[in-house]
């Protein structure tokens, strides 16, 4: 699954976010200058953070899973942590 978002976070700043978040779950699979992989029991997971247009990051986060597996739920939680960095008065809401 691929899931996307688009914040005002520098691409470093999320990767630095996605190595926080993942490098306490899984272990590093792969570490390029925009992306990040890890991999783990529930499968693996890619990030990438790139400059688009203006201020903004578009974050892409990609797993090897297919349709609502747990590691697509911890994919979503980390894209709503980097949104609450952001903004910390949003609220996280879902099961994820």
């Amino acid at each position: 699954m691929r899931y996307f978002h688009r914040i005002s976070l520098s691409p470093d700043q999320v990767l630095d976010q996605a190595k926080a978040f993942f490098g306490a779950r899984m272990m590093p699979a792969e570490e390029a200058p925009r992306r990040r992989a890890y991999t783990g029991t529930l499968g693996k997971v890619v990030i990438t953070a790139r400059a688009e247009g203006g201020h903004y990051t578009f974050v892409e986060v990609s797993t090897d899973q297919v349709g609502e597996a747990e590691l697509d739920r911890i994919a979503k939680r980390f894209l709503a942590e980097l949104h609450r960095r952001v903004e910390p008065t949003h609220q996280v809401r879902g099961a994820y």
